[in-house]
């Protein structure tokens, strides 16, 4: 049986679930924040156990949460050497041509290598627990403000949650192209860094050609039901946030709190 791709949907009763998206998207937020300004052990490890206690209360399984970062090997280790070899050039470990390899480059490749995967993580459970129709409501109404300086809030909206709700269709795509190309003879896992590398170019074409014809269907399809823009749309009323709502927000901004007055 295939699995689901990364941050699809997945429909659940559980806390996380059960959330006003404008509270989880808020939340995801906050928390992005405390994670880029972290600055020590002590505060990745507050930013782990609290992404792990997520991932329980979401009732999500962890192997579920995690695999988007997982694929993401080679972006993680393409940038990891880019820190470490071009980011002191003054106290270098070891040097050859352009490359200066560093104990700082090294932490700084770390850290972001870490940043990075705990940002995807959490906007994998964001999208994992919450619908594109409701990230779409939740959207319009966080960005509410914007309209009086002119901003088209209802059709940015439209577009930021379309481009979530196709992210995992694409990377679905994107997996079934790749065993394609390999039943051809493409070398995905060889050892050779060259030939894995020439692997990948075959990719670029058809993905692109699959993301435009999917464009293509997604635009038919909402001009049949007839969907002329945005502004128009009727919308449900938006229930107003609960109690759990507004003590998540608060647990979120605690953590921040903790983050910037006492572990940095």
């Amino acid at each position: 049986m295939r699995t689901l791709p990364a941050g699809q949907y997945i429909q659940g009763k559980s806390l996380i679930h059960r959330l006003d998206a404008r509270a989880k998207i808020l939340c995801v937020f906050i928390l992005i924040a405390a994670v880029i300004g972290s600055s020590s052990a002590w505060g990745y490890a507050l930013m782990l156990v609290t992404i792990f206690v997520i991932i329980l209360l979401s009732g999500l399984p962890i192997r579920c949460v995690v695999c988007s970062v997982q694929r993401m090997w080679l972006f993680f280790l393409v940038i990891f050497g880019m820190n470490a070899l071009f980011f002191d050039n003054e106290n270098a470990l070891a040097s050859w041509w352009i490359f200066h390899l560093s104990m700082q480059g090294i932490q700084q490749g770390l850290i972001v290598v870490i940043n990075v995967a705990l940002i995807l993580i959490l906007g994998n459970l964001l999208t994992s627990t919450t619908s594109a129709t409701q990230i779409t409501t939740a959207l319009e109404n966080l960005m509410k403000p914007l309209k009086f300086i002119g901003v088209p809030t209802e059709d940015a909206a439209m577009i930021i949650s379309v481009a979530i709700a196709y992210i995992p269709v694409l990377i679905e795509e994107t997996q079934v192209i790749k065993m394609a190309q390999t039943a051809r003879g493409a070398r995905f896992e060889s050892r050779k860094l060259s030939e894995r590398a020439i692997s990948y170019i075959p990719l670029v074409v058809p993905i692109f050609i699959a993301a435009f014809r999917r464009a293509d269907e997604l635009s038919l399809a909402m001009e049949a039901r007839g969907y002329r823009n945005a502004k128009n749309r009727t919308w449900r009323k938006s229930e107003p946030l609960v109690l759990q709502d507004y003590s998540s927000l608060a647990v979120c901004a605690s953590v921040f709190l903790i983050q910037f007055l006492l572990l940095r």
